[in-house]
């Protein structure tokens, strides 16, 4: 609901070739009647779709991570041992880049088929192109003139944006991660189990959600930039069916129209919203697993801030 403004945004200047400004768009919403409603148009399928697609993403994500940690060529060389230095901002399975490139792929591709309704009933809300009142009114317009085949319109451009992002993603943010925790390793650290007889420790609880936090936002602007070009061409293809008519035909169409440049259009825009959704989203998650992990396992401080049990 915070982000949904740039959303939003970035939607308007991607929507068609003739206007792909930044200042146009501001300017189109400027000239709303109300200006907030307008800036927060398309909040309801917006939150819908993250809020399930995040539900649907971790649990598969988190459930692949599980099954790959027993598979030896997609662990980490030296499994389940702290840092180097003595403590680990992380709480989820080491896997090796392999795996956690091939892990967040597979997730974010199923998570993006499930919600790919909600995926096109977002776009076409924050688009000036259409004027939809309700969600069940959009549903509607779009079954009578497109068919069931209508809600799934860019899934090729989607699923080709998502799985090279989601899976350097989190390939970028395991590392980034290991070489922060390396580098402030000598914070305060917390027992949190046993590993065979050696006991696991992890750092404090404001050290590790700042270097979580700090590893999704890098990870967002870096896996941002590679996509994008896909993003362009899925916004296309959901506001434009019938001139776009797939992800070879967009991209043919829009290059020879208007350059390469438009493939980066709205970069800016989703680089910014992207790595801060990410970082919050990835940065919660791990804490809530952080906090269950120590609750479960019978007691202990987290992070020097008193019992665990019952604070999840």
């Amino acid at each position: 609901m915070l982000l949904q403004p740039i959303d939003l945004l970035k939607t308007r200047v991607q929507q068609t070739g003739s206007q792909h400004s930044l200042s146009a768009a501001v300017a189109e919403i400027r000239a709303a009647p109300y200006l907030l409603p307008a800036l927060w148009r398309g909040s309801v399928p917006s939150a819908l779709r993250t809020g399930f697609g995040s539900a649907i993403y971790f649990s598969s994500l988190n459930a692949i991570r599980q099954h790959a940690a027993r598979v030896p060529s997609f662990t980490l060389a030296l499994p389940g041992k702290p840092t180097a230095t003595g403590g680990t901002s992380s709480s989820l399975p080491k896997l090796s880049n392999t795996g956690n490139l091939l892990a967040g792929a597979v997730a974010r591709s199923f998570a993006g088929f499930i919600l790919m309704p909600l995926t096109v009933l977002k776009v076409r809300y924050e688009s000036s192109l259409y004027q939809y009142s309700s969600l069940v009114g959009a549903a509607r317009d779009i079954t009578s003139r497109e068919g069931l085949r209508g809600f799934f319109a860019g899934f090729g451009a989607t699923a080709i944006r998502d799985a090279p992002y989601a899976g350097l993603y989190v390939l970028f943010y395991e590392q980034s991660k290991r070489r922060l925790s390396n580098f402030y390793g000598s914070s305060p650290t917390t027992e949190i189990g046993e590993a065979g007889n050696d006991k696991m420790k992890r750092m404090g609880v404001s050290t590790a959600a700042g270097i979580n936090f700090a590893s999704g936002v890098v990870s967002g602007v870096v896996c941002s930039v590679i996509s994008n070009p896909f993003d362009a061409l899925k916004t296309r293809i959901q506001l434009q069916p019938v001139g776009y008519r797939n992800m070879v035909h967009a991209a043919r169409r829009m290059v020879s129209e208007e350059g390469f440049r438009v493939l980066w259009d709205g970069l800016a825009l989703r680089m910014s919203r992207k790595a801060l959704s990410s970082a919050l989203a990835w940065t919660v998650y791990e804490e809530l697993i952080r906090r269950a992990e120590v609750t479960w396992s019978g007691g202990g401080d987290v992070g020097g801030g008193g019992k665990a049990r019952g604070s999840l």
